[in-house]
């Protein structure tokens, strides 16, 4: 269990933030300026805030009241940064042992070769830094912090200096970190796929307050806008691979409905958890025919919220979970769309990105 409540003073923001966390991934999620890198340094114990109380497990890090402050290298906590700042005179194994060097004594501290085998670095281990990609430094960046014994790995946007192609290649294995590792993550991001793939718990901020706070499907299935803008809004849907067809769909059931998709590379049976953006989704009143798109999900109006501008967010009751779909006030006026009016949501196959779809949280 992770407990904070913070107040700080940073220019013009007024940090003033409280949470508490189970175990798994729990995500800072908001825009750049919102307090979340000021959170998990006052965590790490790179910044000292005016008041505050942090609790790890029941150790206490921080009470500013009673006077208690840990140093950084004694709260226990492995830091996985932006740019992985990896020593480049170090070879991948030294900078691995560096991390293990701050293993307590008697610490059941990940094994090295386990740390290699899951995060599959074993080829990298005689290079340098200078020598490694964006995604192979953030992997090698993770294994120092596992290898240190940690009782939280704080993550600060890891994937921010990454392009799609080496987000797509991490994102692997911070989902087998959660679902592996028995270490709690603080993860920051900005990104709604993100959270959509690895959060088990979601702090919402905005202008240095928690705005919203719970699990990734309640988060974002709520149709109130984002703190990052009406264009991230997208609901998460839980779902199990049903099985994959020789034209190159993978089929998936949700709640007794198909939800067809490109193939996916997960074996049939896999659980997975996919989001799917408000802006791809098509309302009907009836049920369409004659549509070149594949998924077709009945549902009943749960809110209709309408946005500063011309467009509004329609919540769906679905038996495959909670949908959003983004369209403008007049078509819902149009439709007539109101709590528990039926509808139908039109959803096609190609919308779903392949970065918004991932590996189902296990219990914690």
């Amino acid at each position: 269990m992770l407990e904070v409540a913070l107040q700080h003073r940073l220019g013009d923001l007024a940090l003033d933030v409280t949470f508490r966390a189970p175990a798994g991934v729990t995500v800072l999620f908001g825009r750049s300026g919102s307090g979340k890198t000021s959170v998990i340094n006052a965590v790490a114990g790179l910044l000292r805030p005016d008041r505050g109380r942090i609790v790890v497990d029941h150790r206490v890090l921080l009470d500013t009241g009673a006077g208690v402050s840990l140093p950084p290298w004694r709260r226990r906590l492995g830091y996985v940064f932006q740019d992985g700042r990896l020593f480049p005179h170090l070879s991948v194994r030294q900078n691995l042992a560096y991390g293990a060097r701050f293993a307590p004594g008697g610490a059941a501290g990940a094994e090295l070769d386990q740390v290699v085998e899951m995060l599959g670095i074993g080829p990298l281990l005689g290079r340098r830094p200078g020598a490694l990609s964006g995604g192979e430094k953030q992997r090698v960046a993770i294994g120092r912090a596992l290898l240190s014994a940690p009782d939280m790995i704080l993550a600060d946007e890891p994937l921010a200096a990454l392009d799609a192609a080496r987000k797509d290649e991490i994102l692997p294995y911070f989902e087998r970190l959660r679902d592996v590792v028995s270490v709690p993550i603080l993860y920051v991001s900005h990104s709604a796929s993100e959270v959509a793939r690895l959060a088990t718990t979601v702090v919402a901020l905005e202008a240095g307050r928690v705005v919203r706070q719970g699990t990734a499907e309640v988060v974002l299935g709520d149709p109130a806008p984002l703190p990052t803008g009406p264009r991230e809004a997208g609901a998460v849907l839980s779902a199990r691979v049903h099985r994959h067809h020789d034209d190159g769909l993978t089929e998936l059931e949700a709640g007794g409905e198909a939800l067809f998709l490109p193939r996916l590379p997960q074996a049939p049976g896999s659980r997975v958890r996919l989001r799917i953006a408000a802006h791809d989704v098509i309302l009907s009143r009836g049920r369409p025919e004659g549509l070149s798109a594949l998924n077709i999900l009945p549902g009943r109006v749960h809110e209709v919220h309408p946005g500063a501008g011309p467009g509004a967010i329609v919540a769906l009751d679905t038996p495959a979970g909670r949908v959003l779909a983004r369209i403008t006030g007049r078509s819902a006026a149009a439709l007539g769309l109101a709590p528990g009016v039926t509808v139908h949501a039109v959803i096609k196959s190609v919308a779903v990105a392949r970065s918004d779809i991932g590996g189902e949280p296990l219990s914690v």
